[in-house]
């Protein structure tokens, strides 16, 4: 399904963060869709290339550099920045999409895993932001989305790592909000519950587990619990990313977009 214009993002250059699954993936094919330039990033130079492919094959006219890189490393998110603005141009916009999920308890949390869990989720991504909006700043204006949770806005059992990132990153884009649009830059989250991704299968499959459920019983009983009674795919989280990217939500400022079917009423 196609919602916006194919030039809805024209004359924008987006770097796309964590884009070879889910819901970054998503996000890039609906940048292209959508007119955009993309930059995409990630580990896997393999899943790289076949993302690189396939939104080429989206319009005739795709732009897309892939760069592989460990945005936990500060040379590796330098020589992102540097490739992506020497290859394709200035950025103007930025997702943050890449992200790892932490389950359990704190009583079995181990300090190496509350450690990668918030380096990736929060350090890395903040310090990312600071160096790709140096330079964003110096254009007329930009946007920022940050993929945070559900989780980054209330608690839950065996969450603890995990939601603690969210909040943190959550917290973030209120904060930065207030500094970036000094500079015409918008900066936004938006904050999914389940989705249908490797990553949301893993939470349900984590929460069965310790409940004695299959993964198949834990999904139902979940998407029986939610008022459109099925949990988020990522192309319509894609979708509202595209859409604070867009000068359609220029007077949306610090915001966290849910997208929760209904799980989260405020």
């Amino acid at each position: 399904m196609t919602l916006f214009s194919p030039t809805a993002l024209s004359q924008s250059h987006i770097l796309i963060t964590g884009a070879t699954r889910g819901i970054g993936l998503e996000t890039a094919k609906a940048c292209v869709k959508a007119g955009a330039a993309i930059t995409v990033t990630g580990r896997n130079k393999e899943l790289l290339q076949q993302l690189k492919e396939e939104c080429e094959s989206l319009t005739e006219d795709a732009v897309v550099f892939a760069f592989a890189a460990n945005i936990n490393e500060a040379d590796e998110r330098e020589q992102l920045i540097k490739q992506a603005e020497q290859t394709i141009g200035p950025i103007t916009g930025l997702v943050n999409s890449a992200g790892v999920i932490a389950n359990g308890t704190l009583e079995d949390l181990t300090e190496e895993k509350l450690r990668n869990v918030m380096e990736l989720n929060y350090f890395s991504t903040v310090l990312l932001t600071q160096s790709v909006y140096k330079q964003m700043r110096k254009q007329p204006s930009g946007a920022i989305v940050n993929v945070s949770s559900l989780a980054g806005l209330r608690g839950a059992y065996a969450n603890t790592a995990y939601s603690a990132s969210k909040f943190a990153l959550t917290a973030f884009t209120q904060s930065f909000a207030y500094e970036a649009i000094q500079s015409n830059i918008r900066v936004n989250a938006v904050c999914p519950g389940y989705v249908d991704t490797d990553m949301g299968r893993q939470a349900i499959e984590a929460k069965g587990k310790r409940e004695g459920k299959t993964y198949e019983e834990e999904r139902l009983e979940a998407e029986s619990k939610l008022p459109s009674g099925r949990i988020t795919q990522p192309e319509e989280v894609a979708n509202s990313i595209v859409f604070l990217l867009s000068d359609a939500a220029e007077n949306i400022i610090g915001e966290s977009m849910k997208i929760s079917a209904g799980a989260l009423m405020r």
